[in-house]
């Protein structure tokens, strides 16, 4: 596995392998690797393709100081798990490279307008600028490629393939399955601040996704889910019904597939999650 750390380097990494007739890969990561990732890294190892993967914590997604101090950092054990699973070539850009004039704030800005606009983007008001300006510019640098995101972010995920097709970006945007530890808590760089109490409250989140399994109206599926979080005593940021590509709110009478998304906060540590759903215009 080769590691870089310049963009120039890894332009021309991309650049050589697509010459020689290889496809590319992209993981854009922020670290603090887990099985999530890995997932990520495999599926893109089995499609063929030469497995780029990106480590960058960009502060131009976080909300406060404090937030992007406390985000896990762990390199060495991150090498390990990418090489292990895949990763071909390793990328750490620096702070300097990416955001040459920050702390001060940066001329272009990638704004994706409505996806971005509701939950975890009304709750953390300029987020998903700084996640479109940072995948910008790892797509920029990397060049036509296949890009792997899991859908576990999922409104990240709507608002980067909402971005591509607006800019019509030589880039396949690939969403890889939500991955799960056993007792069913989606797996997240942040799930290792939990105590273990915490960690129990927190399966709360799955359970009430799992509680809609069943058609019914959006205001009944709500209202199971925000029961499930609320006998857990879990902090809820939100609990919605979506389109699943425009983010629309669903209303009753609307039917077919939409996503269910959660946003609870545990011991002060904010967990997200989502699951598909089938609305009815009539109780199941």
């Amino acid at each position: 596995m080769e590691q870089l750390s310049s963009i120039e380097a890894w332009r021309n990494y991309a650049n050589d392998q697509r010459a020689f007739g290889h496809a590319v890969a992209l993981v854009p990561t922020m670290g603090a690797l887990h099985d999530g990732h890995a997932s990520l890294f495999r599926a893109a190892r089995a499609s063929g393709d030469v497995v780029i993967a990106t480590i960058f914590v960009n502060p131009r997604q976080f909300g406060s100081a404090a937030d992007l101090k406390s985000y896990p950092r762990t390199p060495h054990e991150d090498a390990v798990v990418a090489k292990e699973n895949g990763v071909d070539c390793l990328v750490e850009p620096s702070l300097e490279e990416m955001w040459p004039d920050y702390p001060n704030s940066t001329s272009t800005t990638v704004s994706v307008h409505g996806i971005g606009d509701s939950l975890e983007g009304a709750d953390r008001p300029g987020h998903f600028d700084g996640v479109a300006s940072v995948v910008a510019k790892l797509f920029a640098v990397t060049g036509p490629c296949h890009a792997y995101f899991g859908e576990k972010d999922f409104q990240q995920l709507a608002v980067v393939r909402q971005m591509v097709r607006d800019l019509a970006l030589p880039v396949e945007i690939i969403g890889c399955p939500i991955v799960r530890d056993p007792d069913g808590l989606a797996i997240s760089s942040r799930n290792g601040q939990l105590s273990a109490n915490g960690r129990e409250q927190a399966l709360a989140i799955s359970r009430a996704l799992r509680a809609v399994d069943a058609p019914a109206t959006p205001s009944t599926l709500r209202r199971r889910m925000r029961e499930v979080l609320e006998d857990a005593h879990v902090q809820t940021a939100y609990v919605e019904i979506v389109q699943p590509t425009t983010f629309v709110v669903a209303h009753d009478g609307d039917e077919g597939e939409f996503r269910a998304l959660i946003a609870g906060i545990v011991e002060g540590v904010r967990l997200i999650d989502n699951a598909p759903v089938t609305l009815s215009s009539r109780e199941a």
